[in-house]
């Protein structure tokens, strides 16, 4: 019999929160030349994945994008505050958060973010309340899909990892995460989601949101 999970572990960005960063790049300028620049320069560039691993802090980060893109401080500076106010909640994941902490499974939070844009989000949106942990890569110097950042969310709040979904939109981090015993799902869309959870968390009980499935 295959064994009941009763935790879900969400990441952030794609999931919870809007993500594109395409769409960042195109509302913050029209020129193509400019848009090609920071995708290359910024969004693609290993301070970005610096950033996220809590090793560069974001005043260096604005410098140095400053210096290799020919942008000024301030409108790199604007563009990161651009990234942050496009992180919005996506209302379909939300709802499926609510559902399932109404029915008892334990929520927790995995995402690979800077610290600071953790602490601003934290301060301006109320999903965070679901999550009974919540662990952050620029907090703690590790980043998914790397092995140890699914070890210590596991030991830090005593996760089984075959009774826990891990809920991703990307695939590498979903195969690093089978790898290490979690359920994991690719996430596609709310909709999607919710119906991959429920044939993993309600083998006997009502399934989440059953009108949706």
């Amino acid at each position: 019999m295959e064994t009941r999970v009763d935790c879900a572990i969400f990441d952030l960005g794609g999931v919870v929160l809007r993500w594109n960063p395409d769409g960042i790049i195109s509302n913050f300028s029209s020129d193509e030349g400019v848009r090609s620049i920071v995708k290359r320069d910024v969004f693609q560039h290993p301070d970005w994945l610096d950033m996220d691993r809590g090793v560069l802090p974001e005043l260096t980060a604005v410098q140095r994008f400053h210096e290799r893109t020919g942008l000024s401080v301030a409108q790199v500076s604007a563009l990161m505050q651009a990234v942050k106010d496009y992180l919005q909640p996506i209302p379909e994941t939300v709802e499926l958060l609510e559902e399932l902490a109404a029915r008892g499974i334990r929520l927790y939070c995995l995402s690979n973010m800077p610290a600071t844009t953790a602490g601003y989000l934290r301060a301006r949106h109320s999903f965070w309340r679901v999550f009974r942990g919540v662990v952050i890569s620029g907090e703690i110097n590790l980043m998914k899909p790397d092995p140890a950042i699914f070890g210590h969310i596991a030991e830090r709040f005593s996760l089984i990892p075959e009774r826990t979904a891990f809920i991703d939109d990307l695939l590498p981090n979903i195969e690093s995460a089978r790898r290490l015993g979690f359920k994991a799902v690719l996430f596609k869309d709310a909709a999607q989601c919710r119906a991959s959870l429920n044939s993993l968390l309600y083998a006997a009980d009502p399934p989440v949101g059953g009108v949706h499935s």
